[in-house]
């Protein structure tokens, strides 16, 4: 007779006298060989969902990378005013009242993605650009981020004592400020510290701000998770065994605690990045982040609801762009943490 053996890739074997394929001891030493990296990758790679997110979202980085080699394609830029500049009168793309000409924005063989109301700028371009500006921008100040929440969450979690509770009336101070208010009003004040009010910012140095403001009012939710993972891990019997074998806390901390809480750490990180990207354009949006002529995801919306009622398909194709980035985004955390952890698979 045979009977059901489950493998790890899900299915039944049979196994017996007339069974091909490898015996039940074969399998388990097989199984217990494989590292719990080699087993997340196992269980995420069936994930159909977060497979294709993953593809999405590391295409969305290429086509960012590659922005300046993509608009060579239909030979446009994110700058010249194709509706204003006479080089370009004899292919006019604007209307008497400003307005594209032709469907949906303006749509055309040279303009993939239609051009901007009033300038005559190309959206493809634009749009390209922008998503090379915000998520490299964003990728950026979450690592940055993370780090600096990870080490505190590390610090706190582990000594404990009056360090932990210094340290989490620090977190609690920052956590304080209504974000998306002190966003708006924290980047005016960083800047005056280094730009004359009457002189233009320069476009690196309301990237450095932003990125100073949001590292700022963004470690404290990594860091509270860190350090409520470490306060439940420095008490478990591994731990104590290498406290107790004479191993110095840099040596714990770096060999037993920090391995255990890669896990949260890189399931926070696929959650904040798009939170990260959101802030950004929040801020263009506002007036206080990217102001023209650099292209970035908020400004497109800022200038798609000055045009919203003249023409709005111009927020078509930003908007469907940034919504399909933040869901996949989204999808591929819930894989990685259902790869990490199967207990809460779906």
């Amino acid at each position: 007779m045979t009977s059901p053996i489950e493998t790890e890739g899900g299915g039944a074997s049979a196994v017996g006298s007339g069974a091909l394929g490898p015996e039940p001891e074969t399998q388990a030493v097989e199984l217990a060989g494989r590292s719990p990296g080699r087993l997340m990758w196992l269980r995420f790679r069936r994930d159909r969902t977060g497979v294709v997110c993953a593809v999405v979202v590391i295409g969305y980085f290429v086509v960012a990378l590659l922005a300046p080699l993509l608009v060579k394609l239909p030979g446009t830029d994110p700058y010249t005013l194709y509706g204003q500049d006479p080089a370009y009168a004899d292919h006019p793309v604007l209307d008497e009242f400003g307005l594209p000409l032709g469907y949906l924005g303006g749509v055309s063989g040279e303009h993939w993605f239609g051009v901007e109301p009033q300038y005559g700028r190309d959206l493809f371009a634009m749009l390209l650009y922008g998503m090379r500006t915000s998520l490299y921008m964003a990728l950026g100040i979450t690592l940055l981020l993370m780090l600096t929440g990870v080490v505190i969450g590390l610090i706190g979690g582990y000594f404990g004592g009056r360090t932990d509770y210094w340290i989490g009336r620090g977190t609690d101070f920052f956590l304080s400020f209504p974000q998306q208010l002190f966003f708006i009003a924290f980047m005016p004040v960083v800047t005056s510290f280094f730009v004359d009010p009457r002189e233009e910012t320069p476009t690196y140095f309301r990237a450095v701000a932003m990125l100073i403001v949001l590292w700022l009012l963004g470690w404290m939710g990594m860091a509270r998770l860190v350090r409520s993972t470490v306060l439940s891990l420095r008490e478990r019997e591994f731990v104590e065994a290498a406290r107790v074998s004479g191993a110095s806390p840099w040596r714990i901390v770096r060999k037993e605690i920090l391995p255990n809480v890669v896990t949260p750490i890189l399931v926070q990180f696929t959650y904040q990045l798009p939170n990260t990207i959101l802030s950004i354009a929040f801020l263009s949006f506002a007036g206080v982040g990217f102001v023209e002529p650099t292209p970035d995801w908020g400004r497109l919306f800022a200038a798609g609801a000055r045009y919203a009622e003249q023409d709005p398909a111009f927020m078509f194709f930003p908007g469907v762009a940034l919504v399909i980035f933040v869901l996949c985004f989204n999808l591929l955390g819930d894989s990685v943490r259902d790869a990490f952890d199967p207990k809460s698979g779906r």
